[in-house]
């Protein structure tokens, strides 16, 4: 079982960075690829970007390339997302999730396990 808590969201103008964290409890932490996926209100929950269990490869949607970094430290059992110049379209429901394949998913139902999500909103 692996519990996670995202933290980090918030309201921030249009061109600014928040960095999103998620906590995950479990001693088998490095054993999982981790994802963020977000979701609009009335959309679908889509994919972001993903990492690895060693961190070496990373994933992200086509959207957020260059403006979005993932990244873990699994010394502290924490994955992260760096966003910089953030645009109103950036803004939703953010989510992490954690599955146990060497290659993370792309796709939300084939994640083992979600966290409750933070908001973030991006105003013009």
């Amino acid at each position: 079982q692996v519990q996670l808590v995202e933290s980090g969201g918030g309201l921030v103008q249009a061109g600014g960075s928040l960095r999103l964290s998620c906590a995950a409890s479990g001693r088998t932490f490095g054993k999982y690829a981790m994802g963020w996926f977000r979701q609009a209100p009335g959309k679908e929950r889509d994919f972001v970007a993903a990492i690895t269990w060693s961190g070496g490869t990373t994933y992200y949607a086509d959207s957020v390339k260059g403006r979005f970094t993932i990244s873990r430290d699994n010394a502290k059992n924490t994955v992260y997302l760096q966003m910089n110049s953030l645009k109103p379209e950036d803004t939703a429901v953010y989510y992490c999730a954690a599955d146990d394949h060497r290659i993370p998913p792309l796709i939300p139902h084939e994640y083992d396990y979600w966290g409750q999500g933070t908001q973030v909103t991006v105003s013009s």
